[in-house]
């Protein structure tokens, strides 16, 4: 069974209920193994089973069509999304609204109690709601009762039965326009949050026989060389190949500061070139780019769904129908047990009580505000995979870190070479270059950049690495070992202990130690505020965990202020580490590590969140990790916890502010004391003062 995936994007799709509806319908479909609805985005993502013989695209929009007649379906391809329909229907609706308007106006201007009147007032109430109305008889027909379309049916058509016409004529216009503010809001939302993410490269200069072409990114391939101008974005990954110039990286790290691009130096989508003209080699096709993936990870993060969302998403589904239920019983009941109690009265109490009913504010707002969190936080240079992800970062009360490339630089240099017996230093080095020829690992560079000459790669046979102790090599025919004390311990080898702190290899040849060389590694600059940061903002322990000897542990430790440190760690005792702080910590706290995504990858999968850094040249910490840091600062994890915190507040604000307003006026609503125009305010003015507030979220605080 071939599996496929397929996006769409759902054009007019303001109202997070249909999303839900839509997302239910299509999920049964068959042929349709997987479907998720983006409602931030509009944007629809199935999994389709090829060897199913259906026309999925067709049947997905008939679906769509049948649910919400309004929503346009245009299955995205390329970099392109076909554009929306969103202006013109605005305008039809206004004009449609401006109409029944003025035929209201004229049916309240007639003397009362006339057939003219009802027949004004009903054409007008026909103009303007006919379309809810409709909609609401085609759900009905179709096993969906109750829905925002069917409460403001109900209402107005219950208005007219009991004489009511100007109220329901009223109701149903201001309904109608507080949707359309609504939907304007919601556009404004995901224009605030894409215009965050505007890093899709429109297109690139391509290099031809012929001259520069200039074509879809698409259309680029491995090896090919393009053009990059001035004022341009950098449409693809590849290496500089001529042309120096200032690359502008804010869109995907959040700096600020421009970065000099030289030939040899590597480029990725979605920066952009400031002032030089490039030559670039493409190293990835569009599909394999940093800009292809980090689109992929932001648009699909809210599949991702929080707790919160959730609970409102299942609190929607059973709240509509109780209150139906409610308003049922608010109507009939009184009038048979209360004595003078009229019949018309307690029904327009109930049809106020159903209008105030409708859950839209939580069902729009919430899942905008954390999809708002996410697009704030990849404007600061983080990359969270999901909601769920985005809310436990609330909840962190153990930092974690790797030290390697996470705390400290990375970037290792040779400092001292202390050789034994008569080899001399350029031996010692020569023959640790060679031991470490094949090796990936930045302690091996650093000693290969120290030596600085060509490897004779044929001197070397029998290459072996061991994780957590070193590598072993026959060099000439002499069996090299090169390594930390444990590599010495474990061949039983006598060596002299080096003193300085740092990371030290030690060297052996055949089964005589002929020396150590001391590597330093410098912590990066915003390491020590990170730390600070975290525990202001709630951290109870921080930890690091490195393989590194334990006084070099205990040194960087110290200096930027860890409550505790463990070294000289193999891979798997790392994972027993962070296991052991799961044991101790609380159950709804939440444990976070940070390393470089690809040594650590068990570790960043058992924690329960992890964090890469420095991702953005690194599959595996894409794939690996929860959260990626793409500016490879520390210091970025305690302002994704500070987005989380502001994130959170404003969802609760939303929650507690429409369930607060919406309880009052239901209360209000029974006894007779609110109105329909009342209702109309609970139902869309705090749907729409709540995506107003949701929109708060985009704001990135500078730390």
């Amino acid at each position: 069974m071939e599996k496929v995936k397929q996006e769409y994007t759902l054009n007019g799709l303001d109202c997070g209920n249909c999303a839900q509806k839509i997302e239910h319908e299509i999920a049964g479909m068959k042929g349709i193994e997987a479907c998720s609805v983006n409602f931030a985005t509009s944007t629809l993502t199935v999994k389709v089973d090829q060897n199913s013989g259906e026309d999925i695209p067709s049947k997905i929009k008939k679906k769509v069509t049948e649910i919400e007649p309004h929503v346009n379906v245009t299955l995205k391809e390329g970099t392109k999304q076909a554009p929306s329909a969103g202006d013109g229907r605005f305008k039809k609706t206004v004009a449609r609204l401006a109409a029944g308007t003025v035929l209201g106006a004229a049916g309240f201007l007639l003397p009362g109690g006339t057939a003219a009147e009802w027949l004004l007032f009903f054409l007008a109430y026909l103009i303007i709601g006919g379309d809810v109305v409709l909609r609401a008889v085609k759900n009905i027909f179709r096993g969906r009762v109750f829905d925002e379309h069917f409460l403001m049916t109900i209402a107005t058509l219950g208005a007219f039965i009991i004489q009511q016409y100007p109220e329901g004529v009223a109701v149903m216009l201001f309904y109608q326009i507080g949707e359309l503010f609504q939907g304007a809001a919601v556009s404004r939302s995901r224009k605030s949050i894409s215009d965050l993410m505007d890093i899709r490269p429109d297109y690139a200069n391509l290099q031809t026989e012929g001259g520069t072409v200039k074509v879809s990114p698409d259309e680029v391939k491995a090896g090919d060389g393009i053009i990059v101008k001035p004022g341009e974005k950098v449409p693809l990954d590849g290496k500089v190949r001529a042309g120096k110039s200032l690359v502008d990286t804010s869109a995907l790290t959040g700096e600020s500061v421009p970065r000099e691009a030289a030939p040899g130096e590597e480029v990725l989508s979605g920066f952009v070139n400031k002032n030089g003209v490039l030559e670039v080699e493409v190293d990835k096709e569009y599909s394999e780019s940093t800009v292809s993936k980090i689109l992929d990870l932001v648009q699909n993060a809210s599949s991702r769904k929080a707790k919160t969302e959730n609970f409102i998403t299942k609190f929607a589904k059973y709240y509509t129908p109780f209150v139906v239920i409610v308003a049922l019983l608010l109507a009939f009941v009184p009038p048979l047990i209360i004595s003078g109690a009229m019949l018309s009265d307690w029904v327009y109490r109930a049809l106020v009580f159903l209008v105030i009913s409708c859950p839209c504010a939580l069902v729009v707002s919430i899942p905008l505000g954390f999809f708002g969190g996410i697009g704030a936080a990849s404007k600061a240079g983080i990359l969270v995979k999901g909601g769920n992800y985005l809310e436990a970062l609330n909840d962190v009360k153990y930092a974690v870190f790797d030290k390697t490339g996470t705390l400290t630089k990375g970037e290792f240099a040779v400092v001292k070479l202390s050789p034994a017996g008569p080899v001399k230093e350029d031996e010692l080095l020569e023959y640790a270059a060679l031991a470490e020829h094949f090796s990936g690992h930045p302690i091996a560079e650093s000693i290969r950049e120290a030596y600085g000459k060509e490897v004779q790669a044929d001197r070397i046979k029998d290459y072996s690495e061991t994780a957590g102790f070193g590598v072993r090599a026959v060099v000439d025919g002499a069996v090299i070992l090169a390594g930390n004390a444990k590599l010495m311990k474990k061949a039983g080898i006598q060596y002299q202990e080096e003193g300085e702190i740092g990371t030290v290899v030690y060297v052996a040849a055949g089964d005589t130690f002929i020396g150590s060389i001391v590597i330093a590694d410098e912590i990066k600059e915003d390491a020590k505020r990170a730390i600070s940061a975290l525990k202001k903002a709630g951290i109870k322990k921080t930890v690091m965990l490195t393989g590194d000897a334990k006084e070099t542990g205990e040194a960087v430790g110290a200096e930027l202020s860890i409550d505790e440190v463990h070294a000289e760690l193999l891979p798997q005792h790392k994972v027993d580490r962070i296991e052991a702080f799961d044991k101790q910590k609380l159950p709804k706290e939440k444990l976070l590590f940070a390393g470089d995504g690809i040594n650590d990858t068990p570790v960043l999968a058992r924690a329960d969140i992890g964090v890469a850094m420095g991702g953005l040249g690194s599959d595996a910490a894409v794939e690996a990790a929860d959260i990626v840091i793409m500016t490879d600062q520390p210091s970025k994890i305690a302002e994704a916890i500070n987005i989380a915190k502001r994130t959170r507040t404003i969802v609760w604000q939303n929650i507690i502010f429409a369930l607060g307003v919406k309880g009052v006026f239901l209360i209000l609503g029974a006894f007779g004391i609110a109105t329909m125009w009342e209702a109309v305010f609970s139902d869309v003015g705090v749907t729409l003062l709540a995506v107003l507030n949701a929109m708060r979220v985009l704001k990135v605080k500078e730390m």
